[in-house]
C-alpha cells in the first residue's frame, strides 16, 4: 500500500493516575484545538471521582516518595529530563500547536523545560541546607530545624504555558518529597498528558504525579475542600476562582501558594517562565520540624559532657 493511501494513527490521550492511564470515569471528552481553532485531539474531561481517585493514589505514594533519599529523588528527576530529551520532537509539535509558536520557538521552550527538570534535580539534596539548620538558643541546649514535605499538593497548572510553566510548578513539588495532583491547562492539555507518558517511564513511582485534564474550576473546587489534600498551588486560577479556593482550603488549614502578580488573572501570559525560578516554590510546600537537644551542665554538681 502506498503512503498516499495510508490512514494515520491518531494519538489517544488519557489521564495519568496512580501510574496508569485511565479514561475519565465519566466517559466524557472534549475537543482541543490549536491557536487557529483547528481540531487537535479529543481528551478526557475528568470528573470529581477522577480527582478523588488521584488524591488516593497520591496519598498512597507519599510514604515511599517522601522516605526516599534526597539524592535518589534527584536521580529520578534527572531521568525525567533524559526521557523528555528523547521525545523532544513530539513535544515541540505539541507545544507549537498548543501555544501558537513557531517550531524554533517551541524547541526553545522544550529545551528550557528539560533544563528546568535538571535544575530542580540538583536542588533535591541542597534545599535542606538553606531552609534548615542550627538555631541560636540562649540555654544549655541546641536547636535544629529540618524541612519535611507537606504531603499531597494540588497544582493548578498555568493556562498558557503548556509545558515549561507546567514543569515549573510540578518539579519543585515533587523534588522536596511531596506528591502531586495536577490539573492541566484546560485549553492546552496535550503536553501535560504526554508528560504523563514520560513520567511513567522515568522511574517516578506511580502516584507521585497524577495528571487530570478538564475544566479547571470543576476539578479544583473538590480538591481545595478535600480533607486529605495538604496544600494547593493556585497558579492556574483566575482571581475570582483563586479567592473561592482559598476559602475552601482554609477548612483544613491547607498551605496555599497564591499566584504571582503577573499570574493573578490566571492567564500567566505576562509571566516569564524562562526566567530563573529561584527557590520560593521549593520552600512553599515544606514544613519545619524542630528538635531540641541538651548540652552543657547536668545536675547540681555542674558536671558536663
Amino acid at each position: 500500500m502506498s503512503d498516499s493511501n495510508r490512514l494515520g494513527v491518531f494519538k489517544t490521550y488519557k489521564l495519568y493516575v496512580g501510574g496508569k492511564f485511565p479514561r475519565s470515569e465519566s466517559g466524557r471528552v472534549y475537543e482541543v484545538t490549536d491557536s487557529k481553532g483547528q481540531w487537535l485531539a479529543n481528551v478526557p474531561q475528568s470528573s470529581r471521582k477522577d480527582a478523588r481517585d488521584a488524591v488516593v493514589a497520591a496519598r498512597k505514594a507519599f510514604g515511599g516518595w517522601s522516605g526516599a533519599t534526597a539524592y535518589n529523588r534527584g536521580q529520578v528527576l534527572y531521568r525525567v529530563a533524559e526521557m523528555l530529551e528523547g521525545r523532544k520532537e513530539q513535544f515541540v509539535r505539541e507545544v507549537a500547536a498548543s501555544e501558537g509558536l513557531s517550531k524554533s520557538k517551541a524547541a526553545a521552550v522544550v529545551d528550557a523545560a528539560i533544563d528546568r527538570w535538571v535544575w530542580y534535580a540538583g536542588w533535591t539534596d541542597k534545599i535542606g541546607q538553606i531552609s534548615g539548620g542550627a538555631n541560636p538558643v540562649a540555654g544549655p541546649y541546641l536547636n535544629l530545624s529540618t524541612p519535611e514535605p507537606t504531603g499531597v499538593v494540588t497544582v493548578l497548572a498555568p493556562q498558557k504555558s503548556s509545558l515549561l510553566g507546567l514543569v515549573s510548578v510540578i518539579a519543585p513539588v515533587i523534588a522536596t518529597g511531596n506528591t502531586a495532583v495536577v490539573i492541566a491547562s484546560a485549553d492546552a492539555p496535550l503536553p501535560a498528558l504526554s508528560l504523563g507518558e514520560v513520567l511513567a517511564t522515568s522511574d517516578v513511582p506511580g502516584g507521585v504525579v497524577n495528571i487530570l485534564s478538564g475544566a479547571t474550576a470543576e476539578l479544583a473546587a473538590p480538591l481545595a475542600a478535600h480533607q486529605d489534600v495538604n496544600a494547593i498551588d493556585l497558579t492556574g486560577a483566575g482571581a475570582e476562582l483563586a479567592e473561592e479556593l482559598e476559602v475552601a482550603a482554609a477548612d483544613n488549614l491547607k498551605r496555599v501558594l497564591r499566584p504571582l502578580p503577573a499570574e493573578a488573572d490566571g492567564s500567566d501570559a505576562s509571566t516569564d517562565w524562562l526566567a530563573a525560578p529561584g527557590t520560593h516554590r521549593l520552600t512553599a510546600f515544606l514544613e519545619t520540624k524542630t528538635v531540641w537537644h541538651p548540652t552543657g551542665a547536668l545536675g547540681a554538681s555542674g558536671s558536663s559532657y
